[in-house]
């Protein structure tokens, strides 16, 4: 079966390149967003869900080392690898110290570029295979766990896989406690002090997508878990 197609946001103000890795990679299979600003960055991940972030270090009004540390402070669990003419082992290191998963130094051939994408990803999150789940009616939203979608009066909203995941356990326990532990064990595999911060951090993105139908509420039961008020 066929796997739901990974979102990545390539940031890079280099106009031919970005236009060569953004049509090369969506032909193999990646739903390809490009921003050639830095500033364009923060305001995208706060409309769409992404898998993975590929980033340049050398851009202007700000550095990626700086835009790399912003991401991280913010989205945790948003895995971000640097494509960089800047090579020298201080450079590398400071990459992996803002929060980096990968450093990779230009020039970088295409097919090993996919293959080090395809490679990572399988590490951070094995991928579930598209299944035939039926969509979901939540309140205003038409809600399609299989193609990771969200739909709102005709606005379709690409949700993570994590994302998606927590929603639908969610969906199916409505009105009713949902335990930290439940959760953590069911998705995440270990109940933990970092696995509770990462589910934290998922509940106020879910939260974020649903602020459109006020009908829907995820309730944070303070010290237990979370409920998912839904008519």
């Amino acid at each position: 079966m066929e796997q739901t197609p990974y979102n990545i946001l390539l940031v890079e103000d280099d106009t031919s390149l970005g236009y060569l890795l953004t049509e090369y990679l969506g032909m193999k299979g990646f739903r390809m967003r490009w921003a050639q600003r830095a500033e364009e960055v923060m305001p995208m991940l706060e409309r769409r869900a992404f898998d993975l972030l590929i980033l340049d270090v050398m851009m202007p009004e700000t550095d990626g080392f700086t835009l790399g540390q912003q991401i991280h402070e913010k989205y945790p669990e948003l895995p971000f690898i640097f494509l960089t003419a800047r090579s020298m082992k201080i450079d590398v290191l400071k990459g992996f110290s803002v929060g980096a998963v990968d450093y990779l130094k230009k020039p970088i051939d295409e097919e090993e570029l996919v293959v080090r994408i395809e490679a990572l990803l399988a590490r951070l999150e094995p991928r579930k295979p598209e299944t035939a789940d039926a969509p979901l009616v939540l309140g205003r939203f038409r809600f399609d766990p299989g193609k990771q979608e969200l739909e709102l009066e005709g606005d379709t909203r690409a949700l993570t896989h994590r994302e998606a995941e927590l929603l639908a356990y969610l969906a199916q326990h409505p009105n009713r406690l949902c335990s930290h532990a439940d959760i953590l064990k069911k998705l995440w595999g270990r109940n933990d002090y970092f696995n509770r911060k990462s589910l934290n951090v998922f509940i106020t993105r879910l939260r974020k997508h649903l602020t459109d139908d006020p009908d829907l509420k995820i309730e944070n039961i303070h010290g237990q878990g979370f409920i998912f008020r839904m008519p």
